[in-house]
């Protein structure tokens, strides 16, 4: 009989805790040449596990085991030199750097001490190949990247090193279906060659189709481990999350009088002549592929970017174009950007600090200092309205989970209490319990007669919450559907139209 091989990674009885506790005695394995897929809530402890596994977070107590071996990597480079690489959900890019830089930044080509650039761009051509950016020029600094981009290239890095277990964390978040599609065929050669996959994703669909074993955390403990076909996606959402929170087609809404019209806006190049209108009560939807111009589009309307021509009017006030977020905010727009981490949150503040931020003025005494009591009250409020999970009001926003990121994020302009709300892929990266309590503060919104524009890159999503839908393409809108005229196919195939004539 042949000895049994032993798992590529196996953790015994690990714990770790910041504030509270984030592992609790946690048992797992992934076999050689295995896709596991690791599911739970945020806040469930699967990012924390991903790094502890990759030598970024040492463990409180447990063990691990490396092809049988001892395995206790004290950083980052110890893993690698295993052969252990991750993808991260928050991405760990070096903006000021280039995209070949960052793609070899721990393996830089040298002679004499003196950096190959020609080789680098080689390599780096060869890398971006690999997940659909041959076009890419690896010179381009990575700040210059749209996020669905930088996902890429974070992809493309993990991909062109040697490695027997590759974490990937959300990897698919931003990325569009045939994105999606090139890196499952990565995924199944490497699966084919040995190599072991971590999968963290909340994307059930994707789970099924790429897995083989399932994993569910719930507050830091394993809850189940089963072959994929032996999980139903309704028993793992009872794992995860204790009930059933599917969401639910929106219920018909009666719009009110127009909140937010926007008139031939131009960004060059990305934005070529937006014209469109929110009503009070509704849920407007900005569907497209990536690259198609709606984050570039809510940030002008919101002037996060210069607008080169065109008009904004939020309500009556007189039709402009901001110049910047605090000119938006005072006119009484609300903006939740694509990337938290870089647009949005101060990671090392407090929670506290962080959701009051937008509504300071409103808690000024006369004399001009803060009344504090008032502003710990509101925000405890708000806190309790987005469901937050955290320790206290007083937790740095770093140490919290992506998905209660967002909801501190949200939750600063639910108390600024705007006229109009963009959001810019509002649910990437949160759990499913996460997303449908996004989706009922957006609706809750709509109904006290606030119009909500949202861009995302799940047409599922947007079918489910909207009451119209704005197809881009190429920077121009393609289609707009009422609800009752869409299909995930039609929405697909105005995506890939071009408004200015002709299919792409």
């Amino acid at each position: 009989m042949m000895p049994s091989v032993p798992p590529r990674v196996r953790t015994l009885g690990l714990n770790k805790a910041y504030a509270v506790p984030v592992l609790s005695d946690v048992n797992f394995e992934c076999l050689p040449g295995e896709v596991h897929a690791l599911i739970g809530a945020n806040g469930a402890g699967k990012s924390t596990l991903a790094r502890i596994l990759c030598g970024l977070v040492r463990p409180d107590a447990g063990s691990m085991e490396f092809d049988g071996r001892p395995y206790a990597p004290r950083h980052k480079r110890d893993a690698e030199a295993a052969g252990v690489h991750i993808v991260h959900q928050e991405l760990n890019l070096v903006g000021n750097l280039s995209v070949a830089e960052n793609l070899f930044l721990s393996d830089l080509p040298r002679r004499w001490g003196c950096l190959r650039l020609g080789e680098l761009r080689e390599a780096a051509r060869t890398a971006l190949a690999r997940v659909g950016l041959a076009g890419l020029d690896p010179a381009t600094p990575v700040a210059a990247l749209g996020v669905g981009v930088r996902q890429l290239v974070e992809i493309a890095g993990a991909l062109a090193r040697a490695c027997r277990l590759l974490i990937l964390d959300e990897p698919t978040a931003a990325l569009s279906d045939p994105q999606i599609e090139r890196l499952f065929d990565h995924i199944r050669r490497l699966r084919a060659s040995g190599v072991s996959v971590i999968y963290i994703s909340h994307r059930m669909d994707e789970i099924a189709r790429i897995a083989d074993r399932t994993t569910v955390l719930r507050d830091g403990r394993i809850v189940a481990t089963r072959p994929v076909a032996a999980l139903p996606v309704a028993e793992a959402v009872r794992m995860m999350a204790g009930r059933d929170p599917s969401a639910h087609a929106a219920a018909p809404r009666v719009p009110g009088p127009i909140r937010l019209r926007v008139r031939d806006l131009r960004r060059a190049p990305a934005v070529r002549g937006i014209t469109l209108e929110a009503r009070a009560g509704e849920i407007l939807g900005l569907a497209g592929l990536v690259g198609s111009g709606r984050t570039e589009f809510l940030r002008a309307v919101f002037g996060a970017e210069r607008a080169d021509g065109g008009e904004v009017q939020v309500d009556d006030s007189p039709p402009r174009r901001f110049s910047s977020p605090a000119e938006a905010v005072a006119a009484g727009l609300a903006m939740v950007p694509e990337d938290r981490k870089e647009d949005g949150l101060m990671l090392a503040r407090p929670v506290a600090m962080n959701m009051s931020l937008a509504s300071l003025a409103s808690f000024r005494r006369a004399s001009g200092l803060l009344a504090a009591a008032a502003e710990r009250t509101a925000v405890g409020q708000t806190a309790d309205r987005v469901n937050l999970r955290c320790a206290s009001l007083d937790q740095p926003v770093t140490e919290l989970s992506g998905g209660n990121q967002q909801k501190t994020l949200i939750g600063r302009w639910l108390m600024r209490d705007a006229a109009v709300y963009l959001f810019d892929e509002p649910t990437r990266g949160v759990d499913i319990s996460a997303k449908a309590a996004i989706h009922e503060l957006m609706g809750d919104l709509a109904r006290r007669g606030r119009a909500c524009v949202v861009a995302s890159s799940e047409p599922e999503e947007l079918m489910s919450l909207c009451d119209r839908i704005a197809v881009f393409a190429r920077g121009r809108i393609a289609r707009v559907f009422e609800r009752g005229e869409w299909t995930h196919e039609r929405i697909l195939a105005a995506a890939f139209e071009d408004p200015a004539g002709g299919a792409q």
